[in-house]
């Protein structure tokens, strides 16, 4: 199985070094994070049209839900290519790619798409537009992973039909037209198959488990390890009866109607429903890529959102901040970067952080406040952001 990669996408005020500069910023930031614990990029961020307070408020709230929803189709699109794929990790992992690139590359050189996303439009414009992408990514891949699931569904149901043992698979190969009886007004031919080891049962009561079963005539039609097949000829008046009694002793009635022509018939529908399986897993596999390509550009790009939002919400304005990019070769590692971020950067959120007695951060009351994560959850002095790839 792959291994997930952990990425932190940080904003910090550029006031953090004494000079202001952007450079230096980073340069402090790469310091904090160590390089035992990830190596450190410039994230670039556009300056969008920034409204009212309230409405800054309201999006970065919009922008959480939607980048919760924008994860989840990242996800949904993964968990398709391995099914698509039956679990093989070096095809899969060549499906993910954005724009042709492997991710890290992709965020290493991340530029805000401004063809498809002008700058120049309202911070809820974007959101909407982003919003619909999402949803039409998530709509157009399901509606075809589901046609191709029905079709995968169909094929082994009638692959089964051809390979199965007797109480399952299709008889129009197995059982010869001349062992039936056919056309008659009074009597008729019913199919049984039988258990391996209840035919001698079978034989010794089958005469008498309903009314007006002809006696010996049970023939032998086929049998493989598991079942044998029998004919057994009735008196229509007392076939309902005669099938439900072969359930009852856990014989299995099989329902067959001779077709001129059937078992040909059968290995064409096989045939045909197998092309269309080979076609529809060509067509999810290439909407699968392009799917999980466009999935990860969207998801990115509200993630560049989030942080524009909250960074105005967080230092105020004129903008003059620095956004990075910390990829973490593990969880552990993430942990501790982030733990240097806070003890470094902890005064940022002025009386929400505190020191105990040993020197370490405390919270006072972190759910009250505005924080990057959303009430209720944990509470960074500055804008923080976690994402996982694998």
């Amino acid at each position: 199985m792959s291994k997930l990669t952990k990425y932190l996408l940080i904003s910090l005020p550029s006031s953090i070094t004494p000079s202001h500069h952007r450079d230096d910023a980073l340069e402090t930031i790469t310091s904090t994070v160590g390089a035992d614990n990830g190596t450190v990029a410039p994230f670039p961020i556009p300056e969008f049209k920034i409204g009212t307070l309230d409405a800054l408020v309201q999006q970065a709230d919009e922008l959480a839900k939607l980048e919760a929803a924008c994860q989840a189709v990242v996800g949904k699109v993964g968990d398709a290519l391995k099914n698509v794929l039956e679990g093989d990790e070096a095809q899969i992992e060549k499906m993910k790619t954005v724009n042709d690139k492997p991710v890290d590359q992709y965020l290493r050189t991340f530029s805000w798409n401004k063809v498809k996303y002008r700058a120049d439009k309202s911070l809820s414009e974007l959101i909407d537009l982003l919003q619909k992408e999402a949803a039409s990514i998530d709509t157009d891949l399901r509606s075809k992973y589901s046609q191709y699931n029905q079709i995968k569904n169909t094929l082994a149901t009638l692959q089964r039909k051809q390979t199965g043992n007797l109480s399952t698979k299709s008889l129009a190969s197995v059982v010869d037209p001349r062992s039936l009886v056919q056309n008659s007004e009074y009597i008729e031919t019913h199919l049984v198959a039988v258990p391996a080891q209840q035919v001698k049962e079978f034989l010794k009561t089958y005469e008498t488990v309903a009314p007006m079963v002809v006696p010996r005539s049970a023939t032998l039609v086929a049998q493989d390890n598991e079942f044998t097949l029998y004919g057994v000829t009735a008196f229509r008046k007392h076939s309902t009866e005669f099938v439900h009694k072969c359930r009852e002793q856990k014989w299995i009635p099989r329902d067959f109607k001779y077709v001129e022509g059937g078992k040909e018939e059968e290995r064409k529908e096989v045939e045909r429903v197998g092309g269309d399986e080979r076609k529809l897993w060509g067509e999810t596999l290439r909407l699968g890529r392009t799917s999980w390509s466009e999935a990860v550009m969207v998801w990115v790009h509200v993630l560049v959102l989030r942080v524009f939002v909250e960074t105005v919400l967080r230092y105020g304005l004129p903008l003059d901040f620095v956004c990075t990019l910390v990829k973490t070769p593990s969880s552990k590692q993430a942990d501790k970067a982030k733990k240097n971020l806070d003890d470094k950067y902890s005064y940022l959120a002025g009386n929400a952080f505190g020191r105990d007695k040993k020197g370490r951060v405390k919270k006072e009351d972190p759910n009250e406040m505005h924080g990057v994560e959303g009430g209720g959850a944990e509470y960074t002095a500055y804008v923080y952001y976690d994402f996982e790839f694998n």
